[in-house]
């Protein structure tokens, strides 16, 4: 059972303010990416409906298979404390990277890592 679920995760959104989330994600070579989201897509996000163009990313797919899924590892939740705007507060999940038929994108260093363990 992991940490937090998806209510405890809206919950602390609604407490602390949290205008944005970023749902992180590394690239092939270990580079931080993320796609920023509002806090009204956060429920999106939550059921693994976010999307992004994977051929965007270097190492990534080629164009044509290029729907990517992010899925956020909820217990990665945590409120950014060096981002704190005025409109609100930014917060971030960790993702695992998924293709476009629901399977474990195998260039994911998540991916590799649980594989290798």
């Amino acid at each position: 059972m992991g940490k937090y679920t998806k209510q405890d995760i809206f919950r602390m959104v609604e407490e602390e303010d949290v205008e944005f989330i970023r749902l992180q994600f590394t690239d092939m070579f270990g580079v931080l990416k993320n796609v920023a989201i509002t806090s009204s897509q956060l429920g999106k996000a939550l059921d693994n409906k976010c999307m992004f163009d994977g051929s965007s990313v270097e190492g990534f797919v080629r164009i044509e298979e290029s729907d990517m899924y992010l899925y956020p590892d909820y217990d990665s939740f945590v409120v950014l404390p060096w981002n704190h705007l005025s409109d609100g507060k930014t917060a971030r999940l960790i993702c695992d990277v998924y293709c476009s038929d629901r399977t474990p994108f195998i260039g994911d260093p998540r991916n590799v890592l649980k594989r290798a363990i």
